[in-house]
């Protein structure tokens, strides 16, 4: 490749990359996950579209796929918030893992009986688009007011159930016999086991790190984050056990802990996200040649009409029997299992393998994940007023709590952002109560900065430095936290956080 053919090549993918950026507007607004206008760009510069291009690389499709989905897992485990997936934990594994199973089963036999397929294909079908995608869901719901737990259940189910799906689509896309089903449910077992355990322990281990070496520039803490998910997801996969869920696990630790620059952080996660699926979504849809979908257009309509009503609401209901849902709820569940680039990228692990009429099933899921995702993430905000589990009151905004160690001076730096909602409006200095060894030093107001005395009373959109020695840094925040949550009274009327302990 020449200097010249470079140029026109960055070129063309620093455009393509403004012009999806700017779809993402388009996207948030209409509540639409955004891999539809990216797959879009991409067919569109595919060969029968404008652009062009010849491309039909399943192998690389696959690799980069799986490499922008470890990213997209860690965005979203270092966005979850462990008090809300916490309650919900037991009802997603029930889901990732029972309702896979109830979910392959009726796709499968429906794709068997209705378009005729061989049952291996049958199965294959059934397990690729069983796999609820962790991309469209984290796009979607966090723009959805709904309840905290619903939230919470489906982006666990999301985070977990790639893994006993890519266990399946591997073990039916292999040449031979397929294995019993009770070596395959301990096979999936023995992997999500595995990769639990290094996930974990990558994340207290690098959170701890994290914590107590200080960086020689801030710019170096969203880095070392996204390595060290990076490195779990690694030793997951080495190790013989689940990396989509290690890295998700590992993510979602230190996505709890308090790290130095976390609101930093956070902003080089998402928009590494973000650049993620972008790649993925538009290099699946170079994939793609339009012009050989509409024979499979009506087979993709019927599989995914039964697994929309028929696979998933059966799934939740089975998985979710012990846990008693209210059956608002559990319609809300069976309408937000949300389809995305997961089963497109699983469909290309039979073509890697050579199965036959792999080009087909790769079809069918593509059209099939089109056509279900337009119709669910828009309609997802109405269903869920119209089942009254939209959130009915605002909730008091969380503090935005940015810390910067002073190792020298083992003390540490926080600053602490004021959002509208917040009950620290109105509370003075004084009031705050923090614990012996923390004081605020310096408020941030209107573009102004002056030393606060005991009375200055706070308001929204203040920012404020506070110093806290090292032995009260962490009851410092959840005193600054509980505040902001309860207000002046936050300690005395059942709020959490009185900066004593």
């Amino acid at each position: 490749m020449t200097v010249h053919h470079l140029n026109q090549l960055l070129l063309v993918c620093s455009l393509v990359l403004l012009v999806a950026v700017a779809a993402v507007r388009i996207s948030s607004r209409s509540g639409l996950p955004s891999l539809l206008v990216y797959l879009g760009i991409g067919v569109a510069m595919g060969q029968d579209g404008v652009g062009g291009i010849q491309f039909d690389n399943a192998e690389l499709t696959q690799v980069f796929g799986y490499a922008a989905l470890v990213v997209i897992l860690a965005e979203g485990g270092l966005g979850t918030k462990w008090k809300d997936i916490k309650p919900a934990l037991p009802a997603a594994s029930s889901l990732a893992l029972v309702g896979v199973a109830v979910s392959v089963g009726v796709t499968a036999t429906a794709a068997h009986y209705l378009i005729d397929l061989e049952w291996r294909q049958a199965l294959i079908v059934g397990a690729v688009v069983s796999s609820t995608d962790a991309a469209a869901v984290f796009s979607v719901l966090r723009k959805v007011p709904l309840p905290a737990r619903l939230t919470g259940m489906l982006e666990a189910e999301s985070g977990f159930n790639d893994a006993p799906v890519v266990i399946l689509v591997v073990a039916f896309s292999t040449a031979g016999p397929v294995e019993h089903w009770y070596a395959l449910i301990g096979k999936i077992i023995l992997e999500l086991a595995i990769g639990a355990a290094i996930g974990l322990a990558v994340g207290f281990v690098g959170s701890y790190g994290l914590r107590h070496v200080a960086l020689p520039a801030s710019g170096l803490y969203p880095i070392a984050v996204m390595a060290i998910t990076v490195m779990a997801y690694a030793g997951g996969a080495l190790a013989h056990g689940s990396g989509f869920l290690a890295v998700y696990l590992a993510a979602m630790v230190l996505g709890n802990q308090k790290l130095p620059h976390w609101p930093a952080t956070r902003g080089f996660a998402d928009g590494l996200g973000w650049i993620a699926q972008i790649g993925m979504f538009v290099l699946l849809g170079l994939l793609v040649t339009p012009h050989e979908l509409e024979d499979d257009f009506w087979p993709a309509l019927a599989i995914g009409l039964v697994l929309t009503a028929v696979a998933r609401p059966l799934s939740v209901v089975v998985a979710l029997l012990p846990f008693r849902l209210p059956w608002r709820e559990q319609v809300l569940m069976s309408w937000a299992g949300l389809r995305g680039a997961v089963p497109i990228i699983l469909a290309t692990i039979p073509m890697v393998s050579g199965i036959e009429e792999s080009r087909r099933i790769f079809n069918i899921v593509f059209i099939l994940v089109v056509v279900y995702t337009l119709v669910q993430g828009p309609t997802l905000p109405w269903l869920g007023r119209k089942l009254r589990l939209d959130k009915s009151a605002a909730e008091a905004a969380d503090l935005g709590i940015e810390s910067a160690p002073l190792e020298r001076l083992r003390g540490h730096l926080l600053s602490v952002a004021i959002p509208e909602g917040s009950k620290m409006h109105g509370v003075e200095i004084n009031e705050l109560r923090l614990p012996p060894g923390a004081a605020v030093t310096l408020v941030v107001r209107d573009g102004e900065s002056f030393v606060p005395l005991p009375t200055t009373i706070l308001q929204r959109g203040d920012e404020l430095l506070v110093v806290a020695t090292d032995p009260v840094r962490d009851a410092a925040e959840r005193r600054l936290r509980a505040v902001g949550q309860g207000g002046k009274l936050a300690g005395w009327l059942g709020t959490g956080g009185n900066g004593t302990s």
